[in-house]
C-alpha cells in the first residue's frame, strides 16, 4: 500500500509541473501581446507629443530611474484615461523574478536625456514602487489583453 503511494508521487510532480508551465507560457502570452500592443499604438501615434514632452514611442523606450539614477524598470505600456490622456505607465520592475508590473502614475516623472536616452526620473525608491499593487495586464484603455485597441488619438 505504501509502495502505491509513492509511485502516484512522480505523477504528482509531473502535473503540478504542467500546470506551473502552462501558467508561465500564458503569462508569456500576455506579456507578448501587451507588448504587441504597445508598438502598434505607438506607431499609430506617430510624432504626436503623448505626455512630458515626449512621444509614445519615446515613452516605451525609457527606462524608470530614481533620483540616483538607478534603474527601477522598464517602461511596457502607455496607460490612457477615458479622455485619452495618458495617466500612467506600465512599468516591469527591474531584476523582478518572476516578471512583476506596476502602474506608475505619470505625475511626478521627469524625462532625462543623456546622449540619444531618454529616462523617467522618479522621486520614487525601488522599495516604494515594489509596494506599489500589481498591474492588471491589459492594452491601453484597460481592454483586456487581446482584443483590439483603439486607435491613438
Amino acid at each position: 500500500m505504501t509502495l502505491i503511494r509513492y509511485a502516484a508521487l512522480p505523477f504528482a510532480v509531473a502535473a503540478l509541473a504542467a500546470c506551473d508551465s502552462q501558467a508561465e507560457r500564458e503569462a508569456d502570452r500576455v506579456e507578448d501581446q501587451v507588448e504587441q500592443q504597445a508598438e502598434a499604438s505607438a506607431v499609430a501615434a506617430g510624432n504626436a507629443v503623448a505626455a512630458l514632452g515626449l512621444t509614445e514611442a519615446q515613452l516605451l523606450e525609457a527606462d524608470l530611474v530614481a533620483a540616483d539614477g538607478t534603474d527601477l524598470g522598464d517602461v511596457e505600456q502607455v496607460r490612457r484615461d477615458a479622455a485619452g490622456e495618458v495617466d500612467g505607465l506600465l512599468v516591469e520592475i527591474e531584476d523582478s523574478d518572476p516578471d512583476r508590473y506596476v502602474v506608475v502614475p505619470i505625475d511626478g516623472l521627469t524625462p532625462e536625456s543623456t546622449g540619444d536616452d531618454v529616462d523617467l526620473s522618479t522621486a520614487m525608491t525601488a522599495a516604494e514602487l515594489a509596494a506599489l499593487p500589481d498591474a492588471e495586464m491589459t492594452q491601453r484603455g484597460g481592454a483586456p489583453a487581446g482584443t483590439p485597441a483603439t486607435p491613438a488619438q
